[in-house]
């Protein structure tokens, strides 16, 4: 086998797993929303998918990991679309954009999963157990950010605080913002309260985002 074989090979056994993981999470979440945390068993996901709890237990910890693993690709999402923005961008503005890429590049997807990615987002505040879980992979997530605007600005990340601050003052005007989206009633459309988060955390208005406004 050639090294363009090889490569192709590994490319579709990493895709073949990131499916497989995919259709577990999205598994966990649909029963635990719909029969709550405490009666949903590992048993019960890997049913669902069917797949034994040996193969399960390969890719997550517990129910709690496979819950919260659709946020763990969001965020994964967003990191590859902000090391993809020009260097010239402030680390703010290109994670304001990265963020906005996000929702716009995936219109489609984005919006078949709204409903239930605000749910699973409430669900976070009102079942304790899962907070460790989400803690961790919003940790990772955040981490990875300050190393993607550390490279960006050509600094060490262990020894320049400077790229932990922008990617601590990012992530706060993002969770604020999803917080007022998850809160009850009829709150603003995400990218709206992204925009206005950001602009307030500039004291001006937004950085521009690219391609069409998500409604």
């Amino acid at each position: 086998m050639s090294d363009k074989e090889g490569g192709r090979a590994e490319g579709r056994r990493a895709r073949k797993v990131q499916e497989s993981r995919a259709v577990m999470a999205n598994a966990a979440v649909d029963l635990v929303l719909d029969r709550g945390l405490d009666q949903v068993t590992v048993e019960a996901i890997s049913e669902r998918v069917d797949v034994s709890r040996r193969t399960f237990s390969r890719y997550f910890s517990g129910k709690e990991d496979a819950v919260v693993d659709t946020l763990r690709a969001d965020y994964a999402r967003i990191n590859t679309a902000l090391a993809a923005r020009p260097p010239q961008e402030t680390p703010l503005t290109a994670y304001y954009r990265a963020l906005r890429g996000w929702l716009d590049d995936e219109p489609t997807a984005w919006h078949r999963r709204l409903p239930r990615s605000r749910d699973l987002l409430r669900l976070l505040h009102e079942e304790p157990a899962l907070l460790p879980a989400y803690l961790r992979v919003q940790d990772e997530a955040q981490n990875e950010s300050v190393a993607i605007v550390a490279r960006r600005l050509g600094l060490d990340a262990e020894r320049d605080l400077r790229p932990a601050l922008a990617v601590s003052l990012a992530v706060g005007a993002f969770g604020t913002a999803v917080r007022f989206w998850t809160a009850p009633g009829e709150p603003a459309p995400l990218p709206q309260l992204i925009d206005a988060a950001f602009a307030a955390l500039a004291d001006e208005p937004a950085p521009s985002a690219p391609g069409t406004t998500t409604k």
